[in-house]
């Protein structure tokens, strides 16, 4: 199986930052994120990931959701590891996509193939305010964008054939020009001329990565993704949504094994169950629900949940209609149908999400996390894991120690790496250039 390391914040329970083993260095502190990498490829996972907001948001008193800048920080991290994958994100709204392919495209040579980008369409009034020129853009707008940015990004990377290079210093013949052509895109978002001013990277592109789940999303993913990021409260909504978008995928005319699932897993892990929960509840403990309620509402885009008492529950008549939302849709629907199917109290959702936002938590020994995984895997819900541990290190380290050697001993994940790129890793082919056509 795959496993991707989520590194956010000190952790993904959103109390994580105020644990005693939660680390003691700043977020803004480069060692902080050089030793979550490195614990990780010692790990021998298949790549890391650094989300990214492009605002402040309101609840910078109590709660610490500002990192250091992804693409910047991965190429820190390119020099500081060897083997292991590095994802970062990056916005097709707010970043020109010629910029966007010269950034990836550098990341991917220097650290010799191993880069890939997750897509996202992002909204948020804090990104809108920042970015004047665009401002807020809405859901399907958004992905309208996108798909003319991921044809221009594309046209731009093939832009360069693999053997363009020649280096002939004999001969005095760097590049052979035929084989460099400029894209001239003119759409209605972009105008870019190409080619890049860069060779065609060791992966020829990094790994497209998306994690929208919305039914626009979905149907993004299944033309570009290669690997998708997934957010589910339950097992049963990610067996669906995997049979959903392997279909998708086959019905666009792709591979289904050409694009990997990995569903966020967030585990706390004990010598024993009782272990397990007592960690929890010191998380919980840690938690203020009114930090819970202000995040939920912007998640539902500033939707007013103040009336709403903490004790009564909850039905989706207490939402907005999802599909007004024009933040993360995809995320509001994971909660909503949660509403629908369980019924829990504000209090009780609350500190559902507090765990990791809305992906799968678990508290259990070694053994049972391993179990999970097993079964996940093989009754067709995911093909790995993005792993988000509820403190950093501290539930890495255990799960790198506790969990990692059981998956070895039943054969499910690998003892060694046997390959240098990403793509390699995660099973993926080399696209072949496209140049001429």
């Amino acid at each position: 199986m795959h496993i991707n390391l989520f590194i956010q914040s000190r952790g993904h329970h959103e109390a994580a930052w105020r644990h005693p083993k939660a680390s003691p260095l700043p977020l803004t502190d480069i060692d902080y994120t050089v030793q979550m990498a490195q614990k990780a490829e010692a790990g021998l996972f298949d790549s890391i990931f650094l989300a990214d907001v492009l605002g402040l948001w309101n609840d910078v008193q109590t709660t610490p959701f500002n990192w250091l800048e992804p693409v910047t920080t991965l190429a820190s991290l390119a020099m500081a590891t060897k083997h292991i994958g590095l994802i970062a994100t990056a916005s097709t709204t707010y970043t020109e996509p010629y910029n966007l392919a010269r950034q990836f495209c550098s990341l991917d040579h220097i650290s010799r193939g191993r880069i890939g980008w997750n897509i996202v369409t992002t909204w948020s009034p804090q990104a809108g305010g920042n970015f004047g020129g665009i401002g807020e853009v809405g859901h399907a707008d958004r992905y309208e964008r996108a798909e003319e940015y991921m044809t221009v990004v594309k046209g731009l990377w093939d832009s360069w054939a693999d053997d363009a290079v020649l280096d002939d210093r004999a001969g005095g013949r760097y590049a052979d020009a035929r084989k460099v052509r400029p894209i001239d895109h003119a759409g209605a978002c972009y105008k870019v001329k190409g080619p890049l001013n860069l060779p065609r990277s060791p992966q020829g592109r990094p790994v497209f990565v998306q994690a929208g789940s919305s039914d626009t999303g979905r149907r993004f993913a299944a033309r570009h993704a290669e690997a998708v990021f997934t957010a589910h409260l339950e097992k049963s909504t990610a067996k669906a949504f995997y049979a959903d978008l392997k279909a998708l995928v086959a019905e666009i005319g792709r591979n289904p094994g050409d694009v990997i699932v990995l569903p966020g897993l967030s585990p706390i892990i004990g010598s024993t169950e009782a272990e397990a929960r007592r960690f929890s509840d010191e998380l919980n403990e840690l938690s203020d629900p009114e930090v819970g309620r202000n995040r939920l509402s912007l998640r539902f885009g500033g939707h007013d949940f103040s009336h709403l008492p903490l004790d009564r529950k909850l039905t989706p008549a207490d939402f907005p209609d999802t599909r007004t939302v024009e933040a993360s849709r995809s995320r509001t629907e994971v909660i909503v149908g949660f509403v629908r199917e369980q019924q829990p109290t504000l209090r009780q959702l609350l500190a559902k999400l507090a765990g990791a936002r809305g992906h799968f938590t678990f508290e259990g020994t070694p053994e049972q996390v391993t179990d999970l995984m097993e079964d996940w895997v093989s009754k067709g819900v995911a093909d790995g894991f993005n792993l988000m541990p509820p403190v950093l290190p501290e539930m890495l380290d255990v799960f790198i120690s506790e969990v990692v050697p059981v998956l070895q001993r039943r054969g499910l994940f690998r003892t060694s790496y046997e390959g240098s790129t990403l793509r390699s890793h995660f099973g993926l082919s080399r696209p072949d250039v496209r140049i001429g056509e």
